[in-house]
């Protein structure tokens, strides 16, 4: 009997055995290979934006499929792509492209694929989030009220930018768009509220352009908050069109963990070239201007992810997008300005006149308006606003006659000095109370009987007073984030002084 129940069970683990499927496991073969494209046959279970990879002569060849055909698959090669041969075996990560993501990214210089760049060493995650991600519901979100301060007197005054808002910054070449983005960054460690976390995404820039901004950032110790994500104009297409999604998802890592991030994509213009490239070489159809018929989408799916979101963090992006002689009705700038809440538009006319920055105030807009400012800022700058538009009106009329009533030669010099006092020089960022004191001293009138000339000499040195013998009424703007009776009398009392010894 006990021989009889030994044989049953050794043929149950017989049968149990044949019933055993052998494990097959999907490979591909390269079909055609240029221009850094793989044609691939095989691997039917491949997904969009899924790593697929190729092992040769101890190296590993990662690809990026993004053409999904029957039975044929379009992928772009990530890395050693000259090292890709007709008849290569390729293989499926069964993983979606993503990046590693760490707080040790700070300060660091990184590529689209999370590779250090600035030789100090290797950077060491075991977190990694996708590149590509849904938006966060409207569910998640809270209105956009807090601010960015930019260090830019007129964006902080009359174009407010808040924490959560998407803000394009648009313009002809050479008329200090990312000068303006550095001005940002390096204001942010003035900022009393809580200093965000930045991120420069340099899009299919020159390298020598990214190493000048490095060492800005280096030298004012920018680099304590910043971080740098580079796909260079040397780099393929594909890496230049994952920068913006990667530089996005880093920051969306610190917002999940409750930080503010200010995320800079310089510029949106390369991107939308590389990924026409791309769509050119997996000979997809084209549409307008020869862009593929999901540019508007490419951009969209990626300006949605920032948010305030409600008890956490926040992601602000500031979009770069390049202009052809000032159109900005062309086809990506347009696309642009209609998913963001507002642009800065930078005129190459008023960059000649030596306005800088050469922000165009009537084509420039925030369309969060005045919810992102404090109460100080919103009590300075709303006769700054009146002002402004008074003197644009009369200013046509200026031009055609000498008579004017003495109001209205009063009200074009009053729009002169202000346009004056909102110059600013080149990397050297306003902290938000200083903004206050100035703009305070114009709307009572402190400047209007000054020389125009000497205007920017004078504000150089009440900077200076302040800096020198008025911290703590500084110290008061910070803390109040209001202007109430006593601080308005007290700023009028250290003004008087000043101007009363005045010696320009």
């Amino acid at each position: 009997m006990e021989d009889f129940q030994f044989l049953v069970e050794k043929l149950k683990r017989e049968i149990e055995r044949s019933e055993i499927k052998p494990e097959f496991k999907e490979i591909g073969k390269v079909l055609k290979f240029y221009d850094g494209v793989c044609w691939i046959d095989g691997l039917f279970s491949a997904k969009l934006n899924e790593v697929l990879y190729i092992e040769k002569n101890d190296k590993v060849i990662e690809l990026l499929a993004l053409n999904l055909e029957e039975g044929l698959i379009g992928a772009l090669a990530l890395n050693n792509q000259d090292s890709i041969k007709e008849g290569d075996v390729v293989k499926s990560s069964k993983r979606v492209i993503s990046v590693p993501v760490s707080d040790g990214l700070i300060g660091r210089v990184i590529n689209p694929l999370g590779k250090p760049l600035d030789d100090k060493g290797e950077i060491f995650s075991s977190t990694f989030y996708p590149v590509e991600k849904d938006a966060p519901s409207v569910l998640d979100r809270e209105p956009v009220k807090t601010p960015v301060h930019t260090g830019i007197k007129i964006i902080d005054a009359l174009i407010p930018i808040g924490r959560g808002q998407r803000e394009l910054i648009l313009g002809d070449r050479q008329t200090g768009k990312t000068s303006l983005a550095l001005d940002i960054i390096l204001n942010q460690k003035n900022d009393h509220l809580r200093t965000p976390i930045c991120i420069y995404v340099a899009i299919g820039q020159k390298l020598s352009k990214v190493r000048r901004i490095y060492e800005i950032l280096n030298k004012n110790q920018a680099l304590d908050y910043t971080i740098l994500v580079v796909a260079s104009a040397d780099d393929p297409a594909v890496l230049v069109y994952l920068a913006p999604y990667v530089g996005c998802a880093i920051g969306e890592y610190f917002m999940d963990k409750g930080e503010d991030v200010i995320v800079i994509y310089d510029d949106l213009t390369k991107h939308a070239w590389a990924w026409r490239e791309i769509n050119l070489l997996l000979k997809r159809p084209v549409a307008r201007e020869a862009y593929p018929g999901d540019i508007f989408y490419l951009h969209s799916r990626l300006l949605e992810r920032s948010a305030k979101i409600k008890g956490g963090g926040s992601l602000t992006a500031l979009p770069i997008c390049e202009t052809q002689l000032g159109d900005i009705s062309g086809y990506i700038p347009t696309n642009l300005i209609s998913i963001t809440d507002g642009q800065i538009y930078l005129e190459a006319d008023l960059f000649k006149a030596n306005f800088r920055p050469a922000i165009n105030i009537g084509l420039s807009v925030s369309r969060v308006g005045s919810k992102a400012q404090t109460k100080a800022m919103k009590k300075v700058s709303g006769r700054l606003k009146l002002d402004l538009a008074q003197f644009r009106e009369l200013e046509v009329f200026a031009q055609v006659t000498t008579e004017l009533p003495e109001d209205s030669r009063k009200i074009i010099k009053r729009g002169k000095i202000l346009l004056e006092i909102l110059k600013q020089k080149d990397l050297e960022p306003v902290s938000f109370e200083k903004t206050i004191v100035l703009l305070f001293a114009v709307n009572k009138g402190f400047f209007d009987n000054l020389e125009i000339e000497k205007i920017n000499i004078i504000v150089d040195k009440l900077m200076k007073y302040f800096d020198l013998n008025s911290l703590d009424t500084l110290e008061k703007i910070i803390n109040k984030m209001d202007l109430d009776e006593e601080l308005e009398n007290e700023l009028i009392s250290k003004l008087n002084y000043f101007f009363e010894n005045l010696d320009v």
